[in-house]
């Protein structure tokens, strides 16, 4: 209880999050950042789990670029749309077909209605014209044909609605509506409200089956992705019979499944009946307010996307698949070309075909993949909210620094966890991103109060014993003091310096707090990889970093450890451009050099300013080195005595070079992070490779020297040190052999 009462300002302090968290998730005051972040997760998690395999049971007809230039431009005649109709059902017998384009106009592109008009008027007086025209009017009247075509085949045709005032109606819609009005209560609104609608031509329409809408509702979410599609929808006009219309993809659905009736589910829900779900027989599609069913998509959208079959409606018109290839199959006719615009913003693709969606929408109901938001949603959200964020107060403000760090994370990894086996095994898509959010800000808050308020004596003692060198090696220095001294001394120590790339940049687009605060959070992340390698931190220079390994305390090991220390400060910058990326802050990238030799350590300085910091010309030469880093694209350059030092590391040959200041060659290597046996011989291998190219630089056989780089380069195009290679290489060519060319490159600049 007295530890309770101890640490009581902090437990409160951490509980605010929770409290901002709950206000959101029981609508008191919502956050559009965690509905966003929400959102964002919703598409991460849908993109993880896609199946990413093909669907063979539907099949997309394509109007694509091939076949308009092909077939002509858009709209194609009506006659040739019969073609295209009678090849899919009786050369290939097809199961059904779903037009998402449409057919609002009549075609005039036979120039029947401009033969009437001749005969009616200017020719009426030649003789036997007119009733000639009227013979051939059946040939040429482009609709009937196609209505034709159609006529007792399971067909949808696909139209849309509109709101708008005065409503405004073009074509017919399906005779009655899908569900009638009665069927849901009264008072209450569900579903679109539409008062108008462009439909087929009544001739069309007439001679299929069903007809279904191609609506999306792409501001749904506030960012124009389309997640979920609307399976019914609300006409309410005096253009034709009030009610509840399907889709496009439910009515193909419904056409491929003997046409089952379909009636609303309803859960009690305060006054109004909520909206749950249409039921199809014994299929429950679960369902918003809006009537619309979440998009369960496959996988990547277009030709390659590799969900469904593309067929350019070119090859099918043209008769160039085999009989019965699409047998059986549910055909969806939509048209991909960019300028008929039919490309829409989803969480799979920013410009994913429409035609793609509805087909998704007929996948997921065969297969009865159906995702659900239920209702006791706000309930689990408050829930997991409250629980974690109990536990987060206490826990943190109990535990130490470590554990408290591992509580975090396990709480933050535990309820994504939750969140996406219920996803994942039973469909349900539930909010996640305030108790994730939470727990971030509860840990934030928590390790700053500790850090600020109930450590501040602790880190005063720190800081006088730990000003030169990190705290567990204090903590070793005090078990006998009298062996150290802040005297002078040379010895065979390693020294690194890490400097951040394009900093002048970066500083120009932050403020001066804001800076502050990223330098403060990127060199405190590279100092715990230092100290935790039992690096020293001589000084921070700007945006660079200078540590040391073997003094105070005698490191026998101290290049394997500065090695190792640079590979995981590598990583950690990696790990910091990830927080950023998801944060919108600016990424950095790092330079670090390594040099290994006898350097001159001890206190140095003025009588005003001392430090305990090491000088020499092996110093003066790692700094060279980390200058080099970035003219070959590399995060970490090492000399030759560091190499010799810490075999125990995979090391790849960058090149021998005379830095300014220096007329001695150096020979530099980069260290590869190989952690498992299979990548260490991969490694070895290519390592193998890239010596037989420096062989051939060397000896100045550029043509050899190509040939060998030339398949590193084509397995790795992004990797600068190979184009580097490439370049000296076609640049070498051109010039004659010189006999005193040692292989080494000069740099005069630091």
């Amino acid at each position: 209880m007295s530890t309770l009462r101890r640490h009581g300002s902090r437990i409160a302090i951490t509980l605010l999050p929770l409290l901002l968290a709950l206000a959101h998730a029981t609508g008191a005051w919502p956050l559009s950042a965690f509905e966003r972040l929400d959102r964002l997760i919703y598409d991460i998690r849908l993109r993880a789990t896609m199946p990413r395999t093909l669907d063979p049971r539907v099949v997309i007809v394509d109007v694509d670029d091939a076949s308009l230039a092909r077939e002509g431009q858009w709209p194609w005649p009506r006659d040739k749309m019969a073609g295209l109709a009678t090849e899919l059902f009786d050369r290939q017998q097809v199961a059904v077909v779903g037009f998402d384009v449409m057919f609002l106009e009549p075609d005039r592109s036979s120039g029947l209605e401009r033969l009437r008009a001749l005969a009616r008027g200017p020719l009426k007086d030649m003789p036997g014209l007119a009733p000639e025209v009227e013979r051939l009017a059946p040939s040429l009247d482009h609709d009937a044909t196609f209505a034709q075509a159609l006529q007792g085949r399971r067909v949808a045709l696909g139209y849309y609605f509109n709101h708008t005032q005065p409503p405004r109606a073009k074509g017919q819609l399906p005779a009655a509506p899908l569900i009638a009005l009665s069927a849901f209560p009264a008072g209450g609104t569900y579903g679109t409200t539409w008062n108008g609608f462009g439909a087929s031509l009544p001739a069309l329409a007439q001679a299929v089956p069903v007809a279904g809408f191609v609506n999306m509702l792409v501001g749904a979410n506030g960012d124009g992705v389309i997640r979920g599609v609307p399976l019914v929808a609300r006409y309410q006009g005096d253009q034709a019979q009030p009610g509840y219309y399907e889709s496009l993809g439910l009515a193909v659905y419904r056409l491929a499944n003997g046409a089952p009736a379909v009636r609303p589910a309803f859960a009690s829900d305060g006054a109004a009946p909520r909206l749950e779900s249409l039921r199809l027989d014994r299929l429950r599609i679960p369902v918003d307010q809006s009537a619309s069913m979440q998009v369960p998509f496959r996988g990547p959208g277009g030709v390659q996307g590799g969900s469904f079959r593309y067929v350019s409606a070119a090859d099918v018109l043209e008769g160039k698949l085999a009989p019965g290839e699409l047998k059986d199959r549910i055909v969806l006719v939509g048209a991909t070309a960019p300028g008929l615009q039919d490309l829409r913003a989803t969480p799979v693709d920013a410009a994913f075909p429409g035609v793609e969606v509805h087909a998704n929408v007929v996948s997921g109901l065969l297969d009865h993949r159906l995702l659900s938001v239920p209702d006791y949603a706000p309930g689990y959200e408050v829930l997991t909210v409250l629980v974690a964020g109990v536990l987060l107060a206490f826990g943190l403000s109990l535990l130490s620094a470590p554990r408290a760090l591992l509580l975090a994370v396990g709480t933050m990894v535990g309820l994504a966890g939750l969140n996406l086996w219920l996803y994942v095994a039973h469909g349900l898509v539930l909010p996640l991103a305030s108790a994730l959010a939470m727990a971030a800000l509860a840990f934030a808050i928590n390790m700053s109060w500790g850090y600020f308020v109930e450590s501040h004596a602790r880190r005063g003692l720190v800081r006088l014993f730990g000003t030169y060198v990190p705290p567990q090696l204090v903590d070793e220095m005090m078990v006998h003091p009298d062996r150290y001294s802040m005297r002078a001394e040379s010895k065979p120590m390693t020294v690194l310096f890490c400097d951040m790339r394009d900093f002048t940049r970066l500083s120009e687009q932050m403020a001066p707090a804001e800076l502050q605060a990223f330098l403060n959070t990127v060199f405190s992340r590279l100092t715990d990889v230092i100290s935790a390698h039992r690096g020293t931190v001589d000084k921070y220079m700007g945006d660079c970093v200078m540590a040391f390994w073997g003094a105070p305390i005698d490191t026998p090991d101290h290049a394997t450890l500065a090695v190792q220390a640079a590979l995981d400060m590598a990583q950690a910058v990696h790990d910091i451009n990830r927080i950023h990326r998801e944060s919108g802050r600016p990424q950095i990238s790092v330079g670090i050099g390594i040099n290994s030799g006898v350097m001159s350590v001890g206190d140095m300085g003025s009588t005003a300013r001392r430090s305990y910091t090491v000088v020499g010309d092996a110093v003066n030469l790692a700094s060279r080195l980390e200058g080099l880093s970035g003219h070959y694209g590399m995060e970490i350059v090492a000399s030759g005595a560091t190499r010799a030092l810490a075999q125990n590391h995979v090391w790849q040959e960058l090149d021998s070079v005379r830095v300014k200041g220096k007329a001695q060659v150096v020979v530099v290597f980069t260290p590869l992070a190989a952690r498992t046996p299979e990548t260490i011989e991969q490694t070895r291998q290519l390592l193998a490779r890239w010596s037989d190219v420096l062989a051939a630089y060397r000896r100045q056989d550029w043509a050899v020297g190509r040939s060998l780089l030339a398949p590193l380069l084509a397995s790795d195009t992004k990797k600068v040190l190979y184009q580097l290679y490439a370049q000296r290489l076609a640049s070498m060519a051109l010039r004659p052999q010189d006999p005193d060319w040692d292989g080494a490159t000069r740099f005069e600049t630091k």
